[in-house]
């Protein structure tokens, strides 16, 4: 039986990626004061992270329900089943949004199969996720194979990242003002990484960017005994440089060739800031 990939714009895949692979794609909004910005009005992420470095603060939505359901049921409609890969429910209300979409079809195309998978990932570690999907199924796989196969590898779905800016951590309720205040003098970098609920919490700290960038790499390399990966993405907060080091790191460490770099979407760059780095792979847990 036919199906399609969706998953949230969150997963912070390249559109030409997105449009090679007819992945469909839920638009998580934003919005800076009473500007939002939907799919079709969005601003160049080196904008976005240029206005947030000029101190605008944006806020940001989870999708929507009745979008979501309208985009599911264009695919019902052409005989599609759907596999949806959706942002973590632990960041999100998203997952929660896109079940209610579903259920809401499910009675309507008794016939078609909806299967929801609450990745428990971000940014291009959720996009890393739907990549395996996404190979599996142009390999033939079916939408049972693959699914069973991601809620199998989930836990295994490593994230470390690293900001540049403590205070965007203090506003998403991630770190108190005060550690913000005191690690912003001593110069401290916390590196942080994305749980088993899909939650981001803290590793450690260092002294100093260039340390927290190869203490990334340093975790990868505690992880990633016994598993394959043929590529790794990185996502950044407009801070490119910064992100092809750790690539470097990572080819000159481990012999891995292929990497996936792309910027960390504005809705998760809202909470994580400019200067934002992020590795991800498969290892043995997260």
């Amino acid at each position: 039986m036919k199906y399609i990939i969706s998953t949230d714009s969150t997963a912070d895949l390249p559109e030409s990626y997105v449009k090679e692979h007819g992945i469909a794609v839920q638009f998580l909004s934003y919005a800076f004061g009473d500007t939002a910005y939907s799919a079709d009005t969005q601003l160049e992420p080196h904008d976005f992270y240029e206005r947030m470095r000029s101190g605008e603060m944006p806020t940001t939505n989870a999708c929507i329900p009745d979008e979501v359901q309208q985009s599911f049921e264009a695919y019902l409609k052409e005989g599609y089943d759907i596999l949806h890969i959706s942002f973590s429910s632990g960041l999100s209300a998203s997952y929660n949004n896109a079940r209610i979409a579903a259920n809401e079809l499910a009675e309507q195309y008794p016939d078609r199969k909806i299967v929801l998978v609450d990745s428990l990932c971000a940014s291009l570690g959720q996009g890393l996720f739907v990549h395996y999907a996404v190979t599996m199924k142009e390999q033939g796989k079916s939408l049972e194979e693959v699914s069973a196969w991601l809620e199998e590898n989930k836990p295994h779905l490593c994230h470390q990242f690293t900001v540049n800016d403590l205070f965007h951590l203090h506003r998403g309720g991630r770190v108190s003002k005060a550690t913000a205040i005191i690690g912003t003098l001593i110069n401290v970098k916390p590196v942080l990484h994305v749980d088993d609920e899909g939650h981001l919490t803290s590793v450690c700290n260092v002294r100093g960017r260039k340390k927290a960038l190869l203490k990334l790499v340093d975790l990868m390399g505690e992880q990633i005994e016994g598993y394959k990966n043929d590529i790794v993405f990185i996502s950044h907060g407009d801070c490119l440089e910064d992100a092809e080091f750790v690539a470097a790191q990572v080819k000159e460490r481990f012999g891995i060739q292929n990497f996936l770099i792309d910027y960390v979407s504005p809705t998760i760059g809202a909470h994580s800031g400019p200067g934002t780095v992020a590795l991800f792979y498969l290892g043995k847990n997260r």
